[in-house]
């Protein structure tokens, strides 16, 4: 693991130990318990698109083998194509993310690593022959359901060697 790896652990060791744990209230509890892994809104809205246009995919899949933990939103296996949907607050969109003030040394490693996560994860999908693409939540579905679409038609073109 990367040196920002262990930032992130130091800083959630120290978190976890306090009485109160990471969260700064009970509110803050609630809130970050209510976050999902799939199913958003962002993915779920792009999934019907896909779907309406006739493709078939896969939902909150491992596309790498050896690497379990590290899971795509949309995932079509045949032409390996892996599609991550990012929450701008959790991947630091450049747009919309707003630092929190609260706990805000936690915040700034957490984000961080996960940003290192998602650059990690492109180059070892690519070293595996995958694609992998990477879309903000805020971003128009019709929109990241064409670019999907297109790049899936273009991977099973290349496939059938036409």
């Amino acid at each position: 693991m990367s040196e920002l790896s262990d930032q992130v652990e130091a800083v959630l060791r120290a978190k976890r130990s306090k009485a109160g744990g990471w969260a700064t209230n009970r509110a803050a509890t609630a809130i970050m318990r209510a976050n999902v892994r799939r199913d958003t809104q962002p993915e779920i809205r792009v999934r019907r698109l896909l779907h309406a246009a006739g493709f078939r995919y896969r939902v909150d899949v491992a596309p790498l083998r050896e690497d379990r933990r590290r899971r795509a939103d949309i995932v079509f296996t045949r032409v390996k194509v892996a599609v991550f949907i990012d929450g701008c607050f959790w991947h630091g969109c450049p747009d919309h993310f707003v630092p929190p003030q609260a706990n805000s040394d936690y915040w700034a490693v957490k984000i961080a690593r996960n940003q290192e996560r998602d650059l990690e994860t492109g180059e070892r999908l690519t070293a595996g022959g995958w694609l992998a693409l990477r879309f903000w939540e805020h971003e128009d579905p019709a929109a990241v359901a064409v670019a999907i679409s297109e790049a899936v038609t273009r991977r099973r073109r290349a496939d059938r060697g036409s």
